[in-house]
């Protein structure tokens, strides 16, 4: 297949075009796109260097396949250009996700969506509720999901390279002892976030809600065709370089014990189950970082809810919170 990655000099673009590899993707021809300022620099696939393109109509000539991590406005610009010139566009961005006319996609939960798409669009999910979603589909399916309080903590990586600079460079100040430098460093987040935690990620609106906290609220309903699900969100942003936590409390409209829930989660694609808390083993996003699967743990009863659940979540949200679903979804097309 002809498979255009568009920011592919990006975090997510290289570990797109990494998992491309990784997985045999069949690619006959490959093209790296991105903004002018990134042309002409070098993207490593296929054991050989590839000249990255400036972004353009022509670019996707040809093209089977277009796997878009450059952000909401460029997609909202050229995943029409591109879906018009034949491509199926995968995009990674929050710009069509609740688009009715673009399926939004978690290939262990929702496959059969891909072939829907009038537009020519595929969306990727934001990968803090691809992680939500993929621990609790498994368990919806049985036992009928009704309500979820999610608070994340979500580490730097989500929000590119700058932000991973700016946490060491932070940590090394404060280590150092010049906390007020560190404070000032601070400028991919409102404050410092080394040594510390920001509950803000995205921006508010009126009603004290981040816009990463409707995704989680929103994209979480229709990626499991629940749109009546109750959903409350806290997302924060921790001094964490590279995997996203979530704690969950799920609502269920039977009750389901936590054995059963273990059996059942240990069974389900892309889950792995780690949970001893008497050992010490349960999912940590140091472990996650760099892995494909989406770690579930710590499962006990709801004390304040009735068929509740609260259970613990990690994985890496660069893997399978971005790249790797993105991938996943074009080999339902291949």
């Amino acid at each position: 297949m002809r498979v255009a990655v568009l920011g592919a000099t990006g975090l997510v673009g290289k570990e797109m075009t990494a998992t491309l590899e990784a997985r045999g993707f069949p690619v006959d021809d490959f093209r790296p796109l991105a903004s002018p300022r990134s042309a002409g620099t070098k993207v490593r696939f296929d054991g050989r260097d590839w000249e990255v393109q400036a972004v353009s109509p022509e670019g996707f000539k040809g093209v089977d396949v277009a796997i878009f991590s450059a952000g909401g406005d460029a997609s909202r610009k050229w995943a029409p250009v591109a879906a018009d010139m034949g491509a199926v566009v995968v995009d990674n961005s929050s710009a069509w996700r609740m688009d009715p006319q673009v399926p939004l996609v978690v290939p262990e939960i929702n496959k059969k969506a891909v072939e829907d798409r009038p537009k020519g669009i595929i969306a990727n999910p934001n990968c803090s509720t691809i992680h939500g979603v993929m621990a609790l589909y498994p368990l919806h399916k049985e036992a009928g999901l009704s309500r979820m309080i999610v608070t994340t903590l979500q580490s730097v990586s989500g929000s590119g390279w700058k932000a991973l600079v700016e946490l060491e460079d932070e940590s090394r100040m404060v280590l150092d002892g010049n906390v007020e430098a560190a404070d000032e460093r601070a400028s991919v987040y409102p404050h410092r976030i080394a040594f510390g935690a920001v509950p803000q990620v995205g921006s508010f609106d009126d009603q004290g809600y981040t816009d990463e906290e409707w995704k989680m609220v929103n994209e979480s309903r229709k990626i499991m065709g629940a749109p009546e699900l109750k959903v409350d969100c806290t997302c924060t942003r921790v001094p964490v370089m590279r995997g996203h936590s979530l704690s969950i409390t799920a609502q269920f409209e039977r009750k389901i014990s936590p054995s059963e829930a273990r059996a059942i989660l240990v069974d389900a694609p892309g889950i792995v189950l780690k949970d001893d808390p008497s050992s010490s083993i349960y999912p940590l996003a140091t472990d996650a970082a760099g892995t494909d699967p989406v770690y579930v743990g710590r499962i006990r009863e709801s004390l304040s809810l009735e068929n509740g659940l609260d259970i613990w979540v990690a994985s890496d949200n660069i893997r399978k919170g971005a790249a790797l679903n993105a991938v996943q979804i074009a080999e339902l097309l291949a």
